[in-house]
């Protein structure tokens, strides 16, 4: 690593810190000013992010992204789920119908051919869980409607991953190709996820936190994190639900553990603050710029199949209606995992690859700044009664 790179290391860290401090002060979700900071160090600013720290982001993305699922999945006590569960399935799946709806049948209202808009409403499912758990972790509020939106979040991208598997199926048939090689993909994605975090969650659970007052040291914390993230990428399955399953395994069944997750908590943080600068960094603002009408009609779109799918799930499992009226508006942030879509739609239909491509990363980049400021907003709106 060159000397100008440590520099910007340190440099990056500052800028997260004074970010943190900032939001402290302010109440703006800190995730959006990563980002800031992000575009004003990236080439969409003043491009003084060396070469070799952009390297660095798809391996960030994995850690810091596999790091939010253990948290997210040790938030799946059986307790919560026995008090949750109903409201986290009705909502997430209902948001992930209404979305593929609203945004096929008005896409292929204005124009767009059946499989491309498809393809894009089932993007448009995709959420950011980072994003997302960060707002709800910096609001400091521990109430109904934040243990159902971490709930909603975690398995929303499973949702999610099996809705858009079974699209390119779909859209394959209609395009004249006999390829089902998109389902067993997704079928093996995601049992084989649920499959490896049982494998590592069981002993993880047995094991750990034995050497200390029940509490798993840091170095047990890295070894499951880095062992479930490179076993996930070894053998192709999402790090996501593995990651996820491993931390409700754990938290379900370590009964001798007294902060199961103490330790993920703690070592995440510098993760998480590089991976959204180099995320902003990453971002350009120029794609957003060129949209056009169907790109802010995409925007339109999902902003309001997000409510409208929030609302209807939350009203089918009798939420009070101060909380029903803001899960879709908390749903909002996008990121990683719509560019993930976006590139194997694009693999496997390149006659729309580009619209598929330009889109996403447009939109990405509007609902990635705009989305934790809504998700803040609908955090404090719940906690109002309004």
């Amino acid at each position: 690593m060159q000397p100008a790179s440590l520099i910007a290391l340190g440099a990056l860290f500052l800028g997260g810190l004074a970010a943190d401090l900032m939001s402290r002060k302010t109440g703006f979700p800190r995730v959006t000013l990563f980002l800031f900071i992000g575009l004003a160090a990236g080439g969409a600013g003043f491009d003084v992010i060396p070469a070799d720290l952009h390297a660095w982001y798809d391996m960030l993305s994995v850690i810091a992204l596999t790091m939010v699922a253990f948290l997210l999945g040790g938030a799946m006590h059986r307790k919560d789920l026995r008090a949750n569960g109903k409201k986290i399935i009705l909502i997430s799946l209902a948001v992930i119908a209404v979305t593929i709806l609203l945004i096929s049948v008005s896409l292929v209202a204005i124009g767009l051919p059946l499989g491309l808009a498809l393809l894009l409403a089932a993007i448009a499912t995709a959420t950011d869980p980072a994003a997302t758990n960060d707002v709800i972790r910096q609001s400091g509020i521990n109430n109904s409607f934040g243990r159902t939106l971490k709930g909603i979040v975690a398995i929303d991208d499973v949702w999610g991953l099996l809705v858009f598997s079974v699209v390119l199926v779909i859209v394959a048939q209609l395009e004249g190709h006999q390829d089902i090689a998109g389902l067993s993909l997704a079928a093996w994605e995601i049992l084989g996820a649920i499959a490896l975090g049982l494998l590592i969650g069981a002993p993880a659970a047995l094991l750990t936190g034995r050497l200390r007052d029940g509490e798993p040291l840091q170095i047990e914390a890295l070894a499951l994190v880095f062992l479930s993230a490179g076993l996930s990428l070894w053998l192709e399955v999402s790090f996501l639900i593995t990651g996820m399953v491993v931390g409700a395994v754990i938290v379900n069944l370590a009964a001798h553990h007294t902060k199961a997750f103490h330790e993920i908590e703690h070592i995440q943080w510098p993760f998480v603050v590089l991976f959204f600068i180099l995320a902003g960094g990453a971002l350009d603002l120029a794609v957003a710029t060129t949209l056009g009408a169907i790109g802010l009609g995409f925007i339109v779109l999902r902003i309001v199949a997000r409510i409208l799918g929030g609302w209807l799930g939350a009203r089918i499992a009798r939420v009070p209606q101060q909380e029903a009226r803001w899960y879709g508006v908390a749903l909002l942030p996008q990121a990683g995992v719509a560019i993930g879509m976006a590139l194997i739609a694009a693999q496997r239909f390149p006659d729309w690859g580009s619209q598929i491509i330009a889109l996403t990363i447009g939109t990405t980049v509007v609902f990635e700044v705009l989305g934790p400021l809504a998700t803040a907003y609908a955090i404090k709106r719940t906690t109002q009664g309004k």
